[in-house]
């Protein structure tokens, strides 16, 4: 397979709508990412990533001189339809990579979903309560348009910049997998990310989502429709792109047929031998 370029001037945000977006930060050094807790076996947990991984994961980056982060390390981003299995897939293909390094302890891979909103406003330095409002949607609540308006905080575009420019050093960084929040489009240009798009018939979306958020079927089936539909609004109006466009991603897997554990098994395979043939590509046939 080949990397889709996407034509969409936000996949490198140098313009925001016409107006400079300032540095793209791609700065190396990192910050201590924010502490969250670790999904269980059950797959209940609303986050992923243990807070030892999170250090160990940006400790090692920062640690690898320049040249040995050339070509750069692989990272990769999930679109997911709601119950699909985004965050339980996430998960298991970080695990899945993280062994497969020649040292896994130095080489974490880390992942990127709810988290991400808590890394952008650390990266900003911006007031965590500001967090309540980075909803993966175009339509805010009430009190966000409102505050808006009062100039009490910046404004969605302004939000959604500062994501895509953590979104792109983490991306740079590698051993990265960030989920949602139009990821995909944001690093088509980057030759180091793999881009993947999960999808389930509704009728078990809605099931593995009633039984992921111990709710009723038909608060799940509500559920569902209306995060879809916010994700779609999210990446049509900030990055003029349709969510379920093909052209967009590497891959497109039924996790209804592959199982959650095959998808991320799947994914895995696809993704480092695609990264292993172009570093062959860049670096040549006798490099070691």
């Amino acid at each position: 397979m080949v990397a889709i370029c996407s034509p969409v001037v936000w996949a490198y945000p140098d313009m925001w709508h016409g107006q400079p977006a300032g540095q793209v930060g791609q700065k190396r050094a990192s910050t201590v990412l924010s502490s969250v807790v670790g999904l269980n076996k059950e797959g209940k947990a609303p986050l992923l990533m243990k807070v030892d991984v999170f250090g160990s994961y940006l400790q090692a980056q920062a640690a690898l001189p320049e040249k040995a982060r050339e070509p750069q390390p692989l990272a990769i981003t999930i679109s997911r339809e709601v119950g699909a299995g985004g965050r339980t897939i996430a998960e298991l293909l970080a695990q899945r990579l993280t062994a497969a390094e020649k040292t896994p302890a130095a080489s974490p891979w880390a992942v990127f979903d709810a988290n991400l909103a808590k890394q952008v406003l650390e990266d900003h330095k911006l007031s965590s309560n500001l967090e309540k409002f980075m909803t993966e949607d175009a339509r805010l609540p009430v009190e966000a348009i409102v505050e808006e308006v009062l100039g009490l905080h910046p404004s969605g575009w302004t939000l959604v910049q500062h994501t895509t420019k953590t979104i792109l050093r983490l991306a740079g960084l590698g051993h990265t997998i960030l989920v949602g929040r139009g990821g995909n489009v944001i690093t088509a240009r980057l030759p180091n990310v793999f881009h993947v798009r999960l999808v389930a018939p509704l009728a078990r979306r809605i099931r593995h989502t009633a039984e992921y958020y111990q709710m009723s079927e038909a608060e799940a089936v509500k559920f569902v429709r209306e995060h879809d539909q916010g994700r779609r609004r999210y990446v049509r109006r900030y990055f003029n792109a349709e969510i379920d466009d093909p052209t967009l991603y590497h891959v497109t897997l039924n996790t209804g047929r592959l199982g959650f554990a095959g998808a991320a098994e799947g994914i895995a395979q696809l993704a480092l031998q695609r990264h292993n043939t172009n570093r062959l590509l860049t670096l040549g046939p006798t490099s070691s």
